[in-house]
């Protein structure tokens, strides 16, 4: 794999870090301010909105754009917002840059998969993406527990100041390392928008929004679910979620190396054993080793997913992809988004800490019934394609037959 993939990671380590670490310092956040916890979640849902609005409109913005200085303009928009999250005086001014910060994420991950996907042969570019993504789940591992234990010992301003740092490192990477990719001539925002016609485009984004959706509809309550049913001590709650970050760099690597041999196959089976491993959560969330192993599960499955979903969009999407590509990131968030809130209702319901799993399972499985329609279409057109081209040469042969009976005649 190419240097180049290295200096994307390195951005997506710090934006995945962002991210996630502030969920471990929102009582700090929150006291430093003066605020409550359900006010400093704003934080999060803000961040979380900023990416969904964020990966179309910055993606539009750089339609003129050479790819790689796009990615370099965005990653100083990135520092600049964890530069104000660090420094700000007030908590608007944080929220501030915590959207600021967010607007560089979905186009981020957008134009990275196309450069990355350009950077290898056709046949290694779902590995290529998988590579890149690869920084964002180390994040989970490494970045989200050292930012967290920094914050808690040393303030939560360092561990902004920190992943700024990491930003500015990134910057130079991709200045560094990323080759200049051109855009193709005569590509314009119209054709970028022509890929939402494409129903197999919609599919996919579908699938990353229901998918997704469905592994963040249990890790969003994973806390009160693993200290309630399970009767796991708070501090434990750590490193059950690093073993979902290690599941999901699991996943990520698997998913981009199988992606690139049977993309459909691989959705099938990833989306099917996500479903099924959820449901089994409900059970499974009630005992200490088996809810272990199914947190480790759900981070592997849940992001096998995410290089043959990206990739899939970018197949569908040839010719203009950089858009699609951007607003399937936005996708996830949005997924993220849907399931926190369906969760929340079940929960709110009187269900229980362990209702969410359900909720996931359910989105996993329609996840899972899309794939099946989107194989079925693409089957079926095949068919197609191959019927119009017999016929063709039917016809073909039949004026040939014509001619030369013609020229017998004559």
């Amino acid at each position: 794999m190419p240097l180049a993939l290295l200096a994307l990671a390195i951005g997506a380590f710090g934006i995945g870090t962002t991210e996630f670490v502030i969920m471990g310092l929102l009582p700090e956040v929150a006291a430093d301010y003066g605020v409550s916890i359900p006010t400093a979640g704003f934080l999060v849902t803000g961040y979380a909105l900023g990416v969904v609005i964020g990966a179309p409109l910055m993606t539009v913005l750089g339609t003129r754009v050479e790819r790689k200085r796009m990615l370099m303009l965005l990653m100083g928009l990135f520092i600049a917002g964890n530069v104000l999250s660090a420094l700000a005086p007030a908590f608007g001014v944080m929220l501030a840059g915590r959207v600021l910060a967010s607007l560089a994420h979905g186009a981020f991950f957008g134009i990275g998969s196309v450069v990355a996907a350009d950077l290898v042969a056709p046949h290694k570019r779902a590995g290529a993406i998988a590579m890149m993504f690869t920084g964002l789940t180390v994040a989970n591992v490494v970045g989200v527990p050292l930012g967290t234990l920094v914050g808690q010992n040393l303030g939560w301003r360092v561990t902004f100041a920190i992943v700024a740092g990491l930003g500015v490192l990134g910057l130079a990477g991709i200045a560094r390392l990323v080759p200049r990719q051109p855009r193709p001539e005569g590509v314009r925002l119209r054709h970028e928008l022509a890929a939402f016609r494409n129903v197999q485009v919609l599919l996919a984004m579908a699938m990353t929004v229901l998918g997704f959706g469905g592994v963040f509809a249990a890790i969003t309550y994973i806390t009160p679910m693993m200290t309630e049913a399970a009767g796991f001590a708070d501090a434990s709650v750590t490193w059950l979620l690093v073993l979902f970050g290690l599941g999901m760099v699991g996943g990520n690597l698997i998913g981009g190396r199988f992606a690139d041999r049977a993309l459909m196959p691989m959705l099938y089976v990833t989306l099917g054993a996500l479903a099924l491993v959820l449901a089994l959560f409900t059970v499974t969330a009630h005992h200490k080793i088996a809810a272990a192993v199914s947190i480790a599960l759900i981070g592997a499955l849940g992001f096998a997913t995410v290089p043959p979903l990206q990739k899939r969009v970018l197949d569908q999407a040839a010719g203009a992809p950089t858009l699609a590509s951007a607003v399937n990131i936005g996708a996830f968030n949005l997924g993220n988004a849907l399931a926190a809130w369906l969760g929340g209702m079940v929960i709110a319901a009187g269900f229980g800490y362990t209702a969410p799993n359900w909720v996931g399972a359910a989105l996993a499985a329609s996840a899972l019934v899309l794939a099946f329609l989107s194989g079925a279409l693409e089957r079926r057109n095949s068919g197609d394609s191959k019927d119009a081209a017999a016929d063709s040469r039917i016809v073909a042969g039949s004026t040939n037959d014509s001619r030369h009976a013609a020229s017998a005649r004559g």
